[in-house]
């Protein structure tokens, strides 16, 4: 179970005295986390989900339920932070900062069909539109400039076939930071994952985990997603499902020239992303019993299959 901070029973009767909730009933930790502990916390008012935030400077918070405000005012499916009697949003609990949030229904889809990928592009693109106009700004802390560091330390270190991969990466990613194209931005999720997603059905009813948001470009939000919800078994990407999740975006984005061109660069930047932070994670972690370490080697796979990419953007002609 993936709870660095644990909670004792009293610890949390006495932080729900705040909120107007009712008793507490029960409460357990959430599996799955790599970075934050995260319960269920059920209580006579209804379900709830708690955050003890373990990563990132507490300075950043604020901006976290700024976000989760402005998409829920925005009518997307989102865990905003809920305020205490005091009205204040912002908690801290065993010495973490501390979230409480509704539970959102549905459940996370292990094997995603084309209409679950429509969705999740056309939800991705409603986000978008609801943070580029926002105000709202954050810098990414896993950048250009970070991969490029931290592609060099793996290359140090790495078998010849994962050299080979990262050394053809290297162009990539200094011609991003010198020619640094203008495509749209907003306010990205960063890791749209399929355990951040939940359905009922084929019905989106929640995005969750909003901690690696930043501000950036949006095809790279697209690729990150694509990269987890679009996947063949044999593997690299699956047409069908990928042309879904494009087409239900573009719905409500429409898609760049320019975007198409460096659609395939940001395919393998984001491949790139999670390889270099599942390896700093589970080095981290190695020794740790108890932690969900998920293979960096998969997107190491998934950049070598990028090699040839088959799906382009759709273009409005």
């Amino acid at each position: 179970m993936s709870v660095f901070t644990p909670v004792e029973r009293p610890e949390l009767e006495d932080f729900l005295q705040r909120f107007e909730l009712g008793r507490l009933i029960d409460y357990s930790g959430i599996a799955g986390g790599t970075e934050n502990s995260n319960f269920f916390v059920a209580t006579e008012r209804g379900e709830y989900v708690l955050t003890l935030v373990e990563r990132g400077p507490i300075a950043e918070l604020p901006f976290f339920i700024q976000l989760l405000d402005r998409l829920q005012q925005a009518g997307l499916p989102v865990p905003y932070a809920l305020r205490d009697r005091s009205a204040i949003a912002l908690h801290r609990l065993n010495d973490r900062p501390a979230l409480l949030q509704p539970r959102l229904p549905g459940r996370h889809i292990d094997t995603p069909d084309a209409s679950h990928c429509q969705a999740v592009g056309q939800t991705l693109a409603r986000l978008h539109d609801a943070t580029a106009t926002s105000g709202l700004l954050r810098p990414s802390d896993r950048g250009l400039a970070w991969m490029t560091t931290e592609t060099r330390a793996l290359l140090e270190r790495c078998e010849p076939r994962a050299r080979a991969t990262l050394h053809a990466m290297l162009p990539v990613l200094d011609r991003l930071r010198q020619q640094r194209p203008i495509l749209p931005e907003a306010v990205l999720h960063g890791d749209l994952f399929r355990d951040n997603v939940l359905f009922d059905g084929h019905h989106l009813t929640g995005i969750i985990d909003f901690y690696n948001a930043f501000s950036g470009w949006t095809l790279y939000d697209v690729a990150i997603c694509v990269n987890d919800w679009c996947l063949a078994d044999e593997g690299g990407l699956d047409e069908r499902r990928t042309e879904a999740l494009l087409a239900g975006y573009a719905s409500h984005r429409r898609f760049t020239p320019l975007e198409a061109e460096h659609w395939p660069d940001l395919l393998r930047l984001a491949a790139l992303r999670f390889w270099l932070s599942r390896q700093l994670a589970a080095d981290h972690h190695a020794e740790h019993s108890g932690v969900l370490i998920k293979e960096p080697a998969h997107f190491q796979r998934l950049l070598e299959a990028h090699g040839t990419i088959a799906v382009g953007l759709p273009l409005a002609l």
